[in-house]
């Protein structure tokens, strides 16, 4: 069993971008900038914003964050996102999701220019991602194909199923997994789905993102696999001083056994996740993906 070591990747990738932006600065270029909203005061959220502002910071991009509490209005949102697409100095804006239940997120979502939606969750750039021209990739799926690509794993021609149908990781994984740049023959499944055991059994690369903490046991896993765990569930544990720890969707002390590679959770996906918000920001500063 190997395992795979996000935070190891990312932490190499930081460094590839930093030496890039130091060049792009050297010689007369903009600093990249990322900007954040973020609403109310969600534990989850304020984590991963300020993990964000420290990203940029190791990379030498500038970074801004605006803040709202959660009695803003949706016209106020929608006015901010106007304002951002119009910001000539910003290369790319995200909107931390979950907004507060009165807010429509497919409306802010769909307000944001196509070209500075580095969180590529924009119909155009998910519609684009999916006839195969350049766009904003979801930073998860993204960040699980570099992944992939980094440690050599062999995908042309393998069986690999994604479980879990979300707009933001299971639908635009199984699109990529199945692009000639990967060549997988993908199925997609779900709880829903007939024989589950069966079809996870019989993935060469499974792919689990479900949100079910522990969900994949050693008898969903054939010999060999590779296994992708994207769950990332707070549990309650006596532990850790904090009395949480993060559990993922594969019970990783039956599974790890059986795989030829897997990823611990965490350290696993989910610094992937953060350092390709960082690439879809340099490849916007770069004017790569739209001209």
């Amino acid at each position: 069993m190997n395992l795979i070591d996000g935070k190891k990747i990312a932490t190499e990738i930081k460094q590839e971008i930093a030496a890039e932006v130091a060049g792009i600065i050297k010689s007369g270029g903009k600093q990249p900038h990322l900007a954040a909203i973020l609403v109310g005061h969600d534990g989850g959220s304020e984590t991963y914003v300020a993990f964000k502002i420290k990203d940029c910071e190791e990379v030498g991009f500038k970074s801004s964050l605006i803040r709202y509490e959660d009695d803003v209005t949706e016209e106020e949102l929608l006015a901010k996102v106007h304002e951002l697409n119009e910001d000539n100095d910003l290369d790319g804006f995200i909107v931390q999701l979950p907004l507060p239940k009165y807010i429509s997120e497919e409306k802010i979502i769909e307000a944001i220019n196509p070209k500075k939606d580095v969180d590529g969750f924009h119909p155009i750039n998910v519609g684009r991602m999916v006839i195969g021209m350049p766009s904003f990739v979801s930073a998860t799926p993204f960040g699980i194909v570099e992944l992939l690509k980094r440690y050599k794993i062999e995908t042309s021609g393998k069986n690999c199923v994604v479980l879990g149908r979300s707009n933001i990781v299971g639908r635009p994984m199984s699109v990529l997994m199945s692009q000639k740049a990967v060549n997988a023959t993908v199925t997609v499944a779900h709880s829903r789905t007939a024989n589950l055991k069966e079809v996870c059994a019989n993935a060469d690369i499974l792919i689990v993102a479900m949100g079910f903490p522990g969900f994949i046991k050693g008898d969903m896993v054939k010999e060999g696999a590779v296994v992708i765990d994207v769950g990332t569930t707070r549990v309650k544990s006596d532990l850790t001083k904090s009395g949480w720890k993060l559990k993922g969707d594969v019970l990783f002390e039956e599974v790890a056994e059986k795989c030829s590679y897997i990823t611990p959770v965490p350290g696993g996906v989910g610094p992937m996740t953060r350092v390709s918000l960082l690439l879809n920001t340099l490849l916007s500063a770069k004017k790569e993906i739209y001209n």
